[in-house]
């Protein structure tokens, strides 16, 4: 393939995969140059601009990114992701996640399969240790089940035990909910092996995404990295077993950084595999005990859609008509509404759900009230 007639994306992915090159540095590089300017940098061929030209002063680097741009040169690589059928997102582009925009370290670039349009949609992460007790996978299959059958997309990081649980569960609900895994290595590189076809059926059926080129090893310090933007992409992290250290730990850490709200299915006392979400409920976490309580805390805090004109507004239909009729006497609350129709809690939270994303209802602070023309 002629370097000429590459994208912007070729070299950017190219760079990606660049020892000595951290999420910073990438960062750096772009937003003083060009892609093709930041591979002539790299080449040794252009001056650097920026901080970046601080990091090229030391020899190891020059030298390192040098032997790199003759071992990946972008044609390479570029070929390497058409031929996996790879998409490669840069910041900044039309197809780059929106809630990635505002992050406090975004990737400058993906590697994806599968529906990024995905990501318009409701979504809870599910992580927890590599190390499950039988109980602990059994209620992450349960979790991603429940929210996968209420439409509710699930997003793990694909290792072993509760992350892998969860998209197995949500893969076998058949729902309108989908598995969203964010891997730490290349997208040719199942890790773990055992995986392989999780790992496949993640990327047909949901979105498999990853800040790292094809190729790539899963390499220790990668997984810390991959946890943000797990918790970046999601609306909530539930966390379902965690010992006292570990990954799911990082990334509730990162979700409550990104002022991101923390769940937890608490555990026996004394437990290994239950001391980390003990803790985390002890600090502040909503504590949850299976999908349904998920899928009411989300019907409190999420406003899905921006209004739209009462004659372009899908009409309630079926259970959601009384809930509505409810909400025209007055504002109320979920509790109230299922008070005063003698309905169950989460049937109430899942018409207040349908009613808030066509239009007709709106919430704030916990009080529901109707919105526009009447009925």
């Amino acid at each position: 393939m002629n370097a000429g007639l590459l994208p912007p994306e070729a070299y950017v992915a190219a760079l990606a995969g660049f020892r000595n090159m951290s999420v910073n540095r990438m960062g750096a590089l772009l937003r003083h140059h060009t892609p093709e300017e930041a591979w002539a940098v790299a080449c040794g061929v252009t001056p650097a601009r920026g901080p970046i030209a601080q990091v090229l002063a030391r020899s190891e680097v020059r030298a390192a990114w040098r032997r790199c741009t003759d071992e990946r040169p972008p044609e390479q690589v570029w070929q390497h992701c058409s031929d996996l059928g790879v998409q490669v997102v840069l910041q900044g582009s039309h197809s780059y996640p929106g809630c990635l925009l505002h992050d406090p370290l975004p990737p400058p670039v993906l590697f994806v399969l599968g529906d990024l349009g995905l990501l318009a949609g409701r979504r809870i992460a599910v992580v927890g240790t590599r190390n499950a007790t039988a109980g602990g996978r059994q209620a992450a299959r349960d979790l991603g089940h429940g929210l996968g059958a209420a439409g509710v997309h699930v997003v793990s990081g694909l290792a072993r035990g509760i992350d892998g649980c969860a998209h197995y569960g949500t893969l076998a609900a058949e729902g309108e909910g989908r598995p969203i895994g964010v891997v730490a290595s290349g997208l040719d590189v199942v890790y773990p092996r055992e995986h392989r076809d999780l790992w496949n059926a993640v990327a047909d059926c949901g979105l498999l995404l990853t800040e790292s080129p094809p190729g790539t090893p899963p390499e220790a310090f990668r997984f810390p990295l991959r946890n943000r933007i797990v918790a970046a992409l999601s609306e909530a992290v539930l966390v379902v077993e965690s010992r006292e250290r570990g990954g799911s730990l990082l990334t509730a850490a990162d979700a409550i950084e990104r002022d991101i709200p923390v769940m937890a299915v608490p555990g026996p006392v004394g437990r290994r595999s239950s001391v980390g979400v003990n803790r985390l409920i002890q600090d502040g976490a909503i504590p949850i005990t299976g999908p349904d309580d998920v899928l009411i805390h989300l019907s409190y805090q999420h406003g899905r859609s921006a209004l739209v004109p009462a004659d372009l507004r899908a009409r309630p239909r079926g259970d959601d008509i009384p809930i509505y009729r409810e909400l025209q006497r007055e504002p109320r609350t979920i509790d109230g509404v299922a008070l005063a129709l003698g309905h169950g809690l989460v049937e109430v939270a899942m018409g207040l759900a349908r009613l808030e994303s066509a239009g007709w209802v709106a919430q704030a602070d916990g009080w529901f009230e109707c919105v526009g023309s009447p009925l």
